[in-house]
């Protein structure tokens, strides 16, 4: 996971500073580092994620919930 930006003489150092930043957005580098800034013990991470998945599933049967509410109303 190595970055290389490759730099003309006639480039703006806010330019190539803005072209390095958007790599490390890309390639999930911020997020990452943020995630391991401090430990986190194991039944915290797997009740985030399990928080995750359910927020998730939630959402999915709200979508649901209004596709076929609308699908009824629509005949």
């Amino acid at each position: 996971m190595s970055i290389k930006i490759n730099i003309d003489k006639a480039d703006n150092i806010d330019k190539v500073l803005r072209r390095f930043k958007k790599m490390c957005e890309k390639e999930g580098l911020i997020k990452e580092i943020k995630k391991k800034q401090y430990y986190e013990k194991p039944c915290q991470k797997k009740r985030r994620e399990y928080l995750k998945r359910k927020r998730r599933h939630q959402k999915l049967l709200n979508l649901m919930k209004q596709g076929i509410q609308k699908k009824k109303k629509r005949f």
